[in-house]
């Protein structure tokens, strides 16, 4: 499969964030078509050069055709992938797989939302399910916490190791304008924070804000003409596993360790060539997975890998640079945003900017650890 993908040979021309933090009388079509906006002007092109739309709303299951209305287009090709969080990687590899056929010319890959403003929660009880209710659990928050339970018990992964991955985002947070927490953070914040499903205390889980992102994919050759220097697709590849957490053989381990390891074989290079991942962090023990199953680090060391400040500024792999859905922005869905951090970085133009950044991955989770997919970005020195 590795051969097949047209590895370099699309690019993200144009890219840009909207409203990240609170913008209180936005709907979310409304902020995504001015990050829609924002992203074509930045590629250095019009709306009518866009003949396929990707999107993936999250109050609306028709968003194909009410971005296309709404933005006046009649594309020639839509998606509307809902596989959460992760859809947007899987909209890039679908995009660069139609973009290389000749079948479209132009994707735009949009996504927003208002849960902020609009009253939106994090978890809500599971009533419904006449197994789980009895117990009370919360969708999505209490997966998230059999996950790290689990991988406390078999690996003696601590709260303080958690409290690390949330310590690391909010140092980046803190010297990036666009993210909506900043401030200090210190551990004991983090351990005394008020537990909502064991182990997983609010420090523990995502911010909930409004905000919006889009990205400009086009063929390589021709995003050399346009403005903004190219972000070539040097991989991509997405896995599902289960729908439901209680449907996993085992909790520790998700579908990110064969989506990271196709995207990798497509890109040919390894978790050592990672100049930065940016990782989508709904909760602390996503990164701690994420790094183990994506090869950063053997299975069961996550926890101590992270609290060696691999991760944090001034560690060896920096990880969520933008701050992450810990304290950047988390509307709903982060992935699009980590596809854009990593594509910042590769551009030369991040809030936190690395240097010399010509390899980076984002990856995406959607579900309840349920749907995995990765993104290998380079710069064009990696052609």
């Amino acid at each position: 499969m590795s051969d097949t993908f047209p590895r370099g040979r699309t690019a993200i021309a144009g890219l840009a964030t909207f409203g990240v933090g609170e913008m209180p009388g936005f709907s979310s079509m409304e902020l995504t078509a001015q990050a829609a906006t924002l992203a074509v002007t930045d590629a250095g092109l019009t709306f009518a050069d866009v003949d396929a739309l990707y999107i993936c709303q999250p109050d609306d299951f028709f968003a194909g055709l009410s971005f296309a209305e709404y933005l006046g287009l009649r594309p020639a090709y839509t998606d509307n992938n809902r596989t959460g969080g992760s859809a947007f990687m899987s909209h890039m590899a679908s995009a660069a797989l139609a973009l290389e056929a000749g079948y479209i010319d132009c994707a735009l890959i949009a996504y927003g939302s208002n849960q902020r403003s609009n009253g939106g929660k994090l978890a809500t009880r599971i009533t419904s399910n006449t197994w789980d209710a009895p117990y009370a659990p919360l969708f999505p928050l209490t997966s998230y916490a059999i996950a790290a339970a689990r991988h406390m018990h078999d690996y003696g992964t601590a709260r303080e190791d958690l409290a690390a991955v949330a310590l690391a985002a909010r140092a980046w947070a803190n010297t990036n304008p666009e993210a909506f927490a900043r401030g200090p953070l210190t551990l004991e914040d983090c351990l005394s924070s008020r537990m909502i499903s064991t182990p997983i205390s609010v420090r523990d889980c995502c911010l909930v804000t409004d905000g919006a992102a889009a990205v400009v994919m086009t063929r390589t050759d021709r995003a050399r003409d346009l403005p903004r220097p190219p972000v070539p697709l040097l991989g991509a590849a997405a896995a599902t596993w289960w729908n439901s957490i209680a449907q996993a053989p085992d909790v520790t381990v998700t579908a990110a360790r064969e989506s990271g390891a196709r995207a990798m074989a497509m890109a040919g290079v390894t978790p050592r060539d990672v100049q930065t991942a940016q990782l989508y962090d709904a909760f602390t023990i996503n990164t701690i997975l994420f790094l183990e199953d994506l090869g950063f680090c053997p299975k069961g060391e996550g926890g101590r890998f992270v609290s060696d400040g691999t991760i944090a500024p001034g560690g060896s792999l920096p990880v969520n640079t933008n701050g992450g859905g810990l304290s950047c922005c988390h509307p709903g869905m982060y992935g699009l945003f980590a596809i854009i951090e990593a594509a910042r970085q590769i551009r030369g133009e991040a809030a936190n900017q690395l240097p010399g950044i010509d390899l980076a991955l984002a990856h995406g989770n959607g579900g309840t650890l349920s749907s995995q997919a990765t993104v290998i970005l380079g710069s064009m020195a990696t052609l």
